[in-house]
């Protein structure tokens, strides 16, 4: 990466290097030992609970004893998850299984399953780190050859589980399970072909782990700071204006209608200025929104009593959201040459690997290099094509806020959500890092073993139909994720 003398700032490089897991005990050990601290000091993770790790205990102790092999699907709706799980594998695990009079073997931990593009924006650090703790990386937007043939193999031989979060992204909202992409299901599959083969009579198990953060305190003064900093980030109000609006007392109870009503006034404020931006720019048009503008109330079934009424979405919020959606990942396409094809997250995985081809090209491995008019004119095709990477980021959270999330359940966790997805949005408009959201108030993490899905018992099933057999195991997990306390 170069900033000086107006050069590019993204320079065409070799192809990413596969790092492959290589298991660290000093590494492991020693990451244990801190994580409590990590916890306290860099996350708002102020507790974190667990049910149903007697379930999880039996499970790793079968897979230790070479009677089942185990993958842990769990959910993502925080960059904390992995830490979560963690300090329940390292430590609340083995304290149940002491109590079963169960004795676990160490290493005591799982193989990662991880986008290889973490390590591009987290830094170099987690690509020391992550294999050393056993992580596989793969990249999500191709036939990633390398990286699928060593996840299948620690799957069938590796020492430990596997865990993989099948929603693909950190969803940001608590409370609601996003479609799963089918690589879980496709792996899982692959390992109990690889089991038959070898003549080996492990049961091949899925066990899904609902993960889910609850505020300590409801943190509606916070919500609503944030909410009057967006406000004049994003230019709604100015600070001078945003000094003289009426603020509620620390005494008096939160409006959940008025609150709504904020947020929907800065998404609509936020979809104009993208609008705006793409017409102008970009040269796109947007069709007029088949549903009127019209804000309504209602005594809305999911909402708390005590909290009274609460809006039903505009509709023609959402279909605005939508269309901007896939404007914003038209533009990458287009520039890219790549079809619309799949759903929002399949698109947004094939735009990425296109930009890291640009990137990280083939042409410079195995120590090749370019003459210096080349590597200019490489830099510049790889400055252009990082740009297009914030397109996909834009949809993604756009993606996020088109549910009917609040109008299910108006509780201060979701609201919470809703801003921060929305001071993510406005993060990425402003070009700065969003990857330090501020902490709204301590939370209790709460983690849910839910029952294994056998996938040995559907192989039959699966060697009469392929992708029927893909879409059930999918479509079960997605069940059972979703049926977990939300």
């Amino acid at each position: 990466m170069s900033k000086n003398n107006g050069a590019p700032r993204t320079r065409a490089q070799p192809p990413l290097e596969f790092l492959p897991a290589a298991l660290n005990p000093w590494v492991l050990g020693t990451l244990k030992k801190l994580l409590p601290l990590w916890l306290k000091f860099n996350t708002n993770v102020a507790s974190i609970q667990a049910e149903g790790v007697d379930t999880l205990a039996d499970l790793y102790h079968q897979f230790q004893t070479s009677k089942i092999r185990l993958l842990i699907a769990f959910r993502h709706p925080s960059l904390n998850d992995s830490f979560c799980l963690n300090y329940v594998l390292w430590h609340l695990m083995p304290k149940a299984a002491r109590q079963q009079g169960i004795a676990l073997k160490s290493p005591i931990h799982v193989h990662y399953l991880y986008d290889r593009g973490i390590t591009l924006w987290a830094g170099d650090w987690i690509g020391w780190l992550f294999p050393r703790l056993g992580c596989t990386p793969i990249q999500r937007g191709t036939w990633d050859a390398v990286g699928l043939k060593a996840a299948r193999d620690l799957f069938a031989n590796g020492r430990l589980p596997m865990a993989v979060a099948p929603e693909g992204i950190d969803n940001g909202q608590n409370q609601f399970v996003n479609p799963l992409e089918p690589g879980t299901a496709i792996l899982s599959f692959w390992c109990v072909e690889d089991l038959l083969k070898a003549g080996r009579s492990e049961d091949v198990l899925i066990l899904p782990v609902g993960i889910q953060y609850r505020y300590v305190n409801p943190p509606w003064k916070a919500i609503e700071t944030l909410l009057d900093r967006l406000d004049v980030e994003s230019g709604l109000f100015s600070a001078a204006e945003q000094q003289k609006r009426p603020k509620r007392s620390h005494h008096t109870p939160p409006d959940p209608d008025r609150l709504y009503q904020r947020i929907v006034k800065l998404a609509e404020h936020l979809l104009l200025m993208l609008e705006t931006f793409y017409q102008q720019f970009y040269h796109q048009r947007f069709p007029a929104p088949k549903t009127q503008f019209a804000a309504l109330e209602c005594n809305h079934p999911g909402a708390n009593k005590q909290e009274g009424t609460f809006p039903v979405e505009n509709r023609a919020l959402v279909e605005r959201t939508q269309t901007l959606l896939n404007v914003a990942l038209n533009v990458a396409e287009q520039y890219f040459n790549l079809e619309p094809v799949g759903n929002t997250l399949d698109r947004c995985h094939r735009i990425e690997q296109a930009a890291w081809n640009a990137i990280y090209r083939k042409e410079l491995q195995q120590g090749n290099v370019f003459s210096s008019v080349e590597q200019a004119l490489a830099d510049l095709v790889a400055e252009e094509a990082s740009l297009r990477l914030w397109h996909i980021k834009i949809a993604e959270k756009l993606s996020a806020i088109t549910s009917d999330y609040l109008q299910e359940n108006p509780t201060a966790d979701r609201f919470a959500d809703i801003a921060l997805l929305l001071r993510y949005l406005v993060t990425r408009m402003r070009s700065e890092d969003p990857f330090k959201p501020p902490q709204l108030g301590p939370q209790t993490a709460i983690l849910t073993v839910g029952e294994p899905l056998s996938v040995s018992q559907r192989w039959e099933n699966f060697k009469r139909d392929r992708r029927q057999g893909i879409i059930e195991l999918t479509q079960d997990l997605q069940t059972a994720l979703e049926k977990m306390p939300l």
